[in-house]
């Protein structure tokens, strides 16, 4: 049973990593492997967390130009450029973004009003963000389940940090990016041995959460979008003091 704060705890948090144009559209400046295979299955994985109002823990790989060296092959996900931006079908309508540096001044509450969180970061490692290792380690829920990119890295780091804290984690391997299959399948492995589960989008599919209620957010807004509709083109006055 998971501990309630606030009178709100969670059965399951949706983990995307890295599902940023460089890693997971072909034209990227660093694609996953299995590109072709990854999207269809990621498009799946964001329309059950939709369809479900899932929560959802968001990663993207923040770097400055001047970290890289002369190589352009790793000129990947530099601030402000397009390859930095997350795939258009993995932002959800009400999300709050959270910058990396290296305080811990980061609500916990913040699934109170936004569906998704973003977490900048700097390395492979996403608990290596202060901010984000807080949020993670102390919001009440069941089960993480992970997606995104890549299972070598990035979610093998994340799955073990959370699983060496004591949590549940959950990884959707078809909706997961890999660049070395062979480094991909021994990643998983450690994952396992260490208490992960591993599901496909298909099985996740048939999952069904149960929640008392919408996002407050998303309810707002789309009571504003029907009094605007109501209202001709024109927002809903309001009515004087």
């Amino acid at each position: 049973m998971v501990a309630r704060r606030n009178g709100r705890s969670y059965e399951c948090i949706v983990v995307d990593l890295n599902t940023q144009q460089d890693f997971c559209a072909v034209d990227g400046a660093n694609p996953v492997a299995n590109v072709g295979e990854l999207i269809p299955a990621l498009r799946r994985a964001v329309a059950w967390a939709k369809r479900n109002h899932a929560p959802v823990i968001s990663s993207i790989e923040s770097h400055r130009r001047c970290e890289f060296l002369d190589g352009a092959s790793q000129d990947f996900c530099v601030d402000g450029s397009r390859g930095q931006q997350k795939i258009k079908f993995t932002v959800f309508p009400r999300s709050a973004q959270v910058e990396v540096d290296n305080s811990l001044a980061c609500p916990i509450d913040l699934f109170r009003q936004h569906q998704q969180v973003i977490f900048r970061k700097r390395s492979d490692d996403l608990l290596a963000n202060p901010k984000a290792d807080r949020f993670f380690t102390q919001i009440p829920v069941n089960e993480f389940i992970i997606v995104g990119v890549g299972v070598e890295d990035s979610i093998k780091q994340l799955a073990l940090g959370l699983l060496a804290r004591g949590k549940r984690v959950t990884v959707v391997t078809d909706a997961s990016g890999y660049w070395n299959k062979g480094m991909a399948d021994l990643a998983l492995k450690k994952m396992i041995a260490k208490g992960a589960s591993v599901i496909t989008t298909e099985q996740l599919s048939r999952r069904k959460l149960v929640r008392e209620r919408r996002y407050p957010g998303i309810r707002s807004a789309l009571a504003r979008a029907a009094r605007f509709a109501r209202g001709n083109g024109r927002p809903a006055k309001r009515d004087s003091a």
